[in-house]
């Protein structure tokens, strides 16, 4: 989960002013993470705090914090009500969602194919752990791959933790501790990302400036992905949901549950389930966000091959409604779906949900699971990928990204193409407001002049 702050600061030239970032929040160790800060140089201060973004209570606060020279340090704090501020009806984290989105101009950008991405570093993936075999091996790889989505421009980061499974890593010879850390790595790994990222932002990097990204709002999450049970499997099937009779909803439950308490509490903003092929599969996350009491938000993205139906031939619509009938579902979208059949989909989720929508397709390319290989023959070319971007987002997407055979190359276009779409955010008028009118009750002081 993320919640934004607020440093603000009263000036006897400038009046009031503010600026803002985002706090990745850890469900397991209950605290919030921030880089250093740093405040415009201004004279004559009079006054500064902090604020949280929505507003919790005051006495929910125990933090301590101090400026110096234009620099301000947060120390971790945990906030009693962490999962307060949305209304009832809403959806659980939607308001969060909506900022996010706002700082993110409009619209944000997925990151694109990771196990691709690393194979194009020379990682050898014909492996039943696919990607999270470099969990073990190479995570320094993971990482740079993470930066290299960052510096592209994207604010969603996914974990590489599609295939990584509890009872995968366990045939493998990993205890269930060991199984359990790697999932946490995987958070880990892109958190870490982040906060390399955002501290060369901080400090005005070129690297990170470089192809009009912006410098001052540019908020990244972190999803912790969950890939099927097919994933698990390695044999295709998340491609065509086609298990076998033998396994039911609760076998889907027993498979999932401890990899989602895990990554629910590893201090992810958001669980993404993805390539979901089915809608016994689709009922089975629903129930475990339930009985696990999972307390952060999550995403389902659905795979199709017609642009009708999802790929074991459930219907959309009925799958759709799965999702949207959770509180803790904040998008509903497609991945690793052909982008010819983007825009059709995304008129049919818009008929019956308002959450969000979400696509991150993949190159148009077939996978063949027996070569474990890429068919590039029928594929889209970048240019044509990048071409629906604007169709896109006018037919409803907010969060849009690719999936296989995508790279960073294909991510910094589809942000080159946003930006054009959407002018800069506006100011935060109630946030503004409230420092005007001297009324945050929930602020603490930094310093006193």
């Amino acid at each position: 989960m993320f919640v934004k702050v607020a440093i603000w600061y009263v000036s006897q030239r400038e009046r009031h002013q503010y600026s803002s970032v985002f706090l990745s929040h850890n469900s397991r160790t209950g605290a919030f993470q921030a880089p250093h800060l740093t405040l415009p140089a201004t004279t004559g201060i009079t006054k500064r705090g902090l604020s949280l973004f929505p507003k919790y209570p005051r006495a929910s606060l125990a933090a301590s914090a101090r400026m110096a020279d234009g620099e301000v340090e947060i120390a971790p704090f945990s906030p009693s009500h962490a999962h307060a501020g949305t209304r009832r009806g809403t959806g659980f984290g939607a308001g969060l969602m909506r900022e996010f989105l706002r700082e993110a101009g409009g619209c944000a950008v997925i990151d694109g194919g990771l196990a691709t991405e690393l194979e194009a570093h020379g990682a050898d993936l014909k492996d039943p752990l696919w990607s999270a075999k470099y969990l073990c091996t190479s995570p320094d790889l993971i990482k740079k791959v993470h930066l290299d989505y960052l510096e592209a421009g994207a604010n969603i980061l996914i974990t590489a933790s599609y295939q990584a499974t509890i009872q995968g890593f366990e045939s493998r010879g990993f205890s269930r501790e060991e199984s359990e850390a790697l999932l946490r790595r995987s958070v880990e790994l892109a958190c870490e990302a982040r906060g390399i990222f955002q501290g060369r932002r901080l400090r005005g990097s070129d690297r990170c400036s470089k192809d009009g990204i912006s410098s001052k709002q540019h908020p990244v999450l972190i999803a912790a992905s969950i890939g099927s049970y097919g994933a698990y499997l390695a044999d295709g099937s998340e491609y065509s949901g086609n298990y076998g009779l033998e396994v039911t909803l609760e076998t889907l439950k027993d498979f999932h549950r401890r990899r989602l308490q895990v990554l629910s509490e590893a201090g992810a903003d958001i669980i993404a389930f993805e390539t979901i092929p089915s809608k016994i599969e689709a009922q089975a996350y629903i129930e475990l966000l339930q009985e696990c009491n999972i307390k952060i938000p999550v995403w389902f993205s659905f795979t199709s091959n017609d642009g009708i139906n999802i790929v074991s031939g459930d219907s959309l619509m009925d799958c759709a409604s799965i999702a949207d009938s959770c509180d803790n579902v904040v998008a509903i979208g497609f991945n690793c779906t052909s982008p010819r059949y983007i825009h059709s989909l995304i008129l049919s989720i818009r008929k019956l949900t308002e959450k969000l929508i979400l696509i991150y397709p993949n190159s148009g390319e077939s996978y063949d699971p027996d070569k474990k290989e890429w068919v590039a023959s029928n594929g889209v070319s970048g240019e044509d990928f990048v071409s629906y971007v604007s169709k896109w987002h006018e037919a409803g997407a907010s969060l849009i990204g690719g999936c296989c055979r995508t790279t960073p190359n294909t991510i910094r276009a589809i942000a080159k193409a946003l930006r054009k779409d959407f002018h800069p955010s506006k100011p935060d008028e109630e946030l503004h407001n409230d420092i005007e009118r001297n009324i945050l009750k929930d602020s603490f002081l930094i310093d006193s002049a």
